[in-house]
């Protein structure tokens, strides 16, 4: 894929997305100075069912919005043999840097290999996402790939409750976990504990 010659152009932005409601605000923030194209890649969603629905709300969003969707590959095998005996670490632990450093280094690939001039992550907006880590994670991922690294906090400036505000716009399903299946476990202790202090 051959880049464009126009000096003023928008810089071609290979936005990695993990689910429809996180895609929302972060394209907001970018769509006028970069010319995004959103990445699906998240071999740690589980169960199957749960990575295709999201999936799928991503494809609808992005259709509606007029942003290219590109998918990787779905590979869990791959995430758990990384991820393995970390089962339980908690959120944002060694098992977290290893997701993130996984997902973002097939991003910065496949943007290298593309054509991309920029690439960048909309895992920053989740309150439960470590920016400073996500960055680090990043900017290593980048080096090695030789390709720019977009540092981004979605979190800030109400980034978060404005991605809550546009998937009720556009009627988005909003999940309750990370994705993997300890994350999804964490999730379900959690219900049940609010639930039985009722």
């Amino acid at each position: 894929m051959t880049r464009p010659n126009s000096s003023d152009r928008r810089p071609r932005l290979l936005l990695h997305v993990c689910c429809a409601p996180c895609t929302t605000s972060p394209v907001e923030r970018l769509k006028d100075e970069y010319e995004i194209t959103a990445f699906f890649y998240n071999p740690n969603i589980y169960p199957r069912e749960e990575y295709y629905r999201r999936l799928e709300e991503t494809r609808k969003y992005c259709g509606e919005i007029g942003v290219q969707l590109a998918e990787g590959p779905f590979d869990p095998e791959r995430w758990v043999e990384l991820t393995r005996g970390l089962e339980n670490e908690p959120e944002g632990g060694e098992r977290c840097r290893i997701c993130i450093e996984m997902r973002l280094d097939t991003a910065a690939r496949y943007a290298r290999e593309n054509g991309f001039d920029v690439v960048c992550t909309v895992l920053t907006v989740s309150p439960h996402k470590n920016a400073r880590m996500v960055e680090e994670i990043g900017k290593s991922v980048g080096e090695r790939e030789q390709i720019v690294f977009l540092p981004q906090d979605f979190k800030k400036k109400d980034g978060f409750r404005r991605s809550i505000e546009l998937s009720h716009v556009h009627e988005l399903y909003r999940q309750d976990y990370c994705g993997c299946e300890p994350s999804l476990r964490e999730s379900e202790k959690r219900r049940a504990e609010k639930k039985s202090k009722k």
